[in-house]
């Protein structure tokens, strides 16, 4: 159950198992304290609960170091709900929240309105009104209020530290395979499919234009990508340029998916684009039909790469 407010949140919440965080991009590091607090609250009777906000707090605090989010509140949810958590709760970051003391938050929101009984947090938790408490602040509070509490440690992968930071520092220079790899699935962009100027079907090859809200976007270049259609169980391999289209002087960011297998019915309205591999920088070919020429060979390299796919949703770095 998802719940975007404490005035929406049952009297049954709890008691709980729970963790707070942003938990942005959802990432094997979350994953793991998510599966964790699910363990918790079965060996014990109790609920998995996730507490999370919106906006970030850093937009409201330090608007100025606000990150650029890897997914929509919506898809946070629905990524944690996957995991198998029973309880959302994405409570509104205000100025009042901002202002509650560590204790404050603990009695009011953690202890009482969620009734927790265990919270999971990482090593480098903050919470309180301008940051004052920690973890240790956390544990004592716990003592106090009848809950218990969990450090976990950060994750690595190939002795990198998976953060959502880190993620979005992969994707926008354009190293969508190790983002992948962090993730723990493909990074994707979702949106409605607009109208393109019609040069592509024309002089080169059809595409679907895609128009996202999505605060994170790959540098400019082609990709291999697998497109989504969000209204019905249909997807396609493809490639997906990133860019400017500087053969045609085009000065406006567009997203422009190739699908690789036939459309065979009408054009999706909307789609969800995975990204799985560069391929290429975007550069200014002579005319179109040396671009088309191009694409071809991007996508007789995308045939290859789908061929050698281990099993049909695994990306391949």
């Amino acid at each position: 159950m998802i719940h975007r407010g404490l005035d929406e949140t049952p009297g049954g919440f709890g008691p709980c198992a729970i963790t707070i965080g942003n938990f942005d991009g959802v990432h094997n590091g979350h994953r793991e304290i998510l599966r964790r607090i699910v363990s918790i609250a079965r060996e014990r009777g109790w609920k998995s609960a996730v507490l999370t906000f919106d906006p970030h707090p850093t937009k409201l605090v330090a608007p100025a170091r606000a990150p650029r989010l890897l997914t929509t509140p919506e898809q946070r949810a629905r990524l944690i709900q996957e995991l198998g958590i029973d309880e959302i709760l994405i409570l509104p970051f205000t100025a009042a929240i901002a202002k509650l003391t560590p204790e404050e938050f603990v009695s009011g929101i953690l202890a009482g309105k969620l009734q927790a009984r265990a919270v999971l947090i990482g090593d480098n938790f903050r919470f309180g009104n301008r940051a004052a408490g920690n973890a240790a602040t956390l544990a004592r509070l716990g003592r106090k209020y009848g809950f218990d509490v969990e450090i976990t440690a950060t994750i690595s992968w190939r002795n990198r530290i998976i953060s959502s930071s880190e993620i979005r520092a992969l994707i926008v220079t354009g190293d969508v395979a190790r983002a992948c790899r962090m993730l723990g699935r493909p990074y994707t962009l979702e949106g409605v499919v607009v109208p393109g100027e019609g040069v592509g079907s024309k002089q080169t090859v059809p595409t679907l234009n895609l128009d996202t809200q999505a605060e994170v976007l790959p540098k400019t270049g082609v990709y291999v990508t697998r497109t989504h259609d969000k209204a019905r169980s249909r997807q396609w391999p493809s490639i997906t340029n990133v860019g400017y289209r500087p053969t045609f002087n085009g000065h406006r960011l567009t997203i422009e998916t190739y699908l690789l297998a036939p459309l065979q019915g009408d054009s999706p309205p909307e789609i969800a684009v995975e990204f799985l591999r560069f391929v290429r920088d975007e550069r200014k070919f002579d005319d179109a039909v040396a671009l088309k020429a191009q694409i071809l060979r991007d996508v007789a390299r995308a045939q290859v790469y789908f061929r050698r796919l281990p099993a049909p949703m695994e990306p391949r770095p």
